[in-house]
């Protein structure tokens, strides 16, 4: 059978490093690559503009700083970068301490594809869009072939170094590479629609209570079904565009995101869900009476699907004993936020706190597949258990794994060594240069503008 129908494949390009998906891990592996310009270094992505997650459904950055009374910022150098380039034009803002995640830093998605666009490009990085994956072939030892899809049609892209950052481990997946299913162990994590509202009186709808008072009326709506809500609590939060809302409150489970007529229905319900969120907005909670839905996410929110197993694989009871170890290229503090599916709305999201410092070190061996010394994968398919990865699954972590990934994949160009074989505590001085924090921050973070030094600033702070 010939797969392709007759259509000549051209050999589109050979790269050093090719990066698959341009979401946040994505893009940071791209820059952080292409930081050494003595190799090529190529992006692709299958929808029309970057940014994954960070354009597509949300607009805060979480896993920068600490939760709890005490913020400590644990992240830092490309990802500063980009914030920092949104602060230039008064689209940030940071959210202390936002429903229990540590403060968030809200920014416009509309402006961040287009800081990404502008730092991929002025970069030197070989950019396409509109380009999927769908095969992958070993036609040398040294060497991968991916085939892909886009408007010109099939083209190959032979590759020394991959770095997969597709979400859904795709390119791992048709590689070869073990994985764990999400929901064959434990339920896998329900998928979200969001959803953003204009006109909405902030003021008004703070002095009626914010955020507790949105909790009790959702949670009555639920329990006397008045409204169908599928759960009985949510999120809604003041956006950077004046009186707009983006929320995180739809709802779809018993679904699989890599099953396509699954995902159809997914499709379908979130956007159902949506609108019955719309009704009970503005017939219940004061200062939305006025207000209506003016965009939903680009595509479901989708948490996890496939987990690639790596040469290390972090768990629930590593992420709790708050362990550094010498082999870390990232810090993590979130608390392990699993969404669940629940009975009657009860318990439908597990918090399960990091205890002591409330941090840990997250090994570089999560992000190199086990046995595949010509790869490394980063973002929500990064090799952890069910709970590790409901913990470390935050953008900044994300964006943190891509900068290790990116620096790994040129160290082992330039000693001519495997993924596996990497000089760990090069890498680790490298990141240390480039701003990252691999130690447990001693003071608290200042979040004035003058306390940012180095780091990413903010212009506002709204609660």
């Amino acid at each position: 059978m010939n797969l392709f129908n007759h259509h000549t494949i051209p050999l589109l390009a050979e790269t050093d490093v090719l990066v698959i998906g341009a979401g946040s891990s994505g893009c940071i592996a791209a820059l952080a690559a292409a930081r050494e310009k003595s190799f090529h270094v190529m992006l692709v992505e299958r929808y029309g503009f970057p940014g994954g997650t960070s354009t597509q459904m949300l607009d805060t950055f979480y896993g920068f700083f600490t939760p709890g009374t005490v913020s400590r910022k644990i992240v830092g150098g490309l990802p500063d970068t980009v914030v920092n380039e949104l602060d230039k034009t008064d689209d940030i803002f940071l959210r202390p301490n936002t429903y229990g995640a540590g403060t968030g830093v809200n920014y416009n998605p509309e402006r961040l594809k287009r800081v990404w666009d502008r730092l991929i490009t002025e970069a030197g990085i070989q950019y396409l869009l509109h380009t999927s994956l769908v095969e992958v072939v070993q036609e040398e030892k040294e060497r991968v072939t991916g085939i892909f899809w886009n408007k010109s049609g099939f083209y190959k892209i032979k590759t020394k170094r991959v770095i997969d950052a597709s979400g859904d481990a795709d390119f791992c997946y048709l590689a070869g590479c073990g994985f764990e299913l999400a929901g064959e162990k434990e339920p896998a994590q329900s998928m979200t629609t969001t959803f953003r509202m204009c006109n909405v009186d902030q003021q008004k709808f703070e002095k009626a209570g914010g955020n507790k008072m949105l909790k009790e009326k959702m949670g009555t709506a639920f329990e006397n079904k008045t409204h169908l809500l599928p759960r009985k609590e949510g999120s809604a939060h003041e956006m950077c565009q004046p009186k707009c809302i983006s929320t995180v409150a739809v709802k779809v489970t018993d679904l699989s995101a890599l099953k396509i007529e699954e995902l159809t229905k997914a499709e379908i319900e979130g956007r159902r869900q949506a609108f019955v969120y719309e009704d009970f907005f503005r017939d219940q909670i004061p200062g939305y009476e006025d207000s209506k839905i003016i965009g939903l996410s680009h595509q479901i929110g989708v948490r996890e699907t496939r987990r690639v197993y790596g040469e290390h694989r972090l768990t629930k009871e590593e992420c709790l004993t708050g362990a550094i170890p010498d082999s870390s290229i990232l810090l993590c503090g979130a608390p392990i936020e699993d969404h669940r599916k629940g009975k009657d709305g009860q318990d439908e999201t597990y918090w399960e706190y990091i205890p002591g410092a409330g941090i840990y070190g997250v090994p570089y061996g999560t992000i190199v597949p086990a046995g595949n010394n010509l790869t490394w994968v980063v973002g929500r398919c990064f090799s952890a258990t069910h709970d590790a990865h409901a913990s470390c699954r935050s953008m900044a972590q994300t964006m943190s794994m891509g900068q290790a990934a990116g620096l790994a994949a040129i160290q082992s160009l330039q000693k001519d060594c495997g993924a596996n074989d990497i000089a760990i505590e090069t890498l680790r001085n490298d990141l240390v240069k480039l701003g990252q924090v691999l130690e447990s921050p001693v003071s608290p973070a200042d979040t004035s503008r003058a306390g940012w030094k180095n780091n990413f600033i903010s212009k506002k702070t709204k609660t």
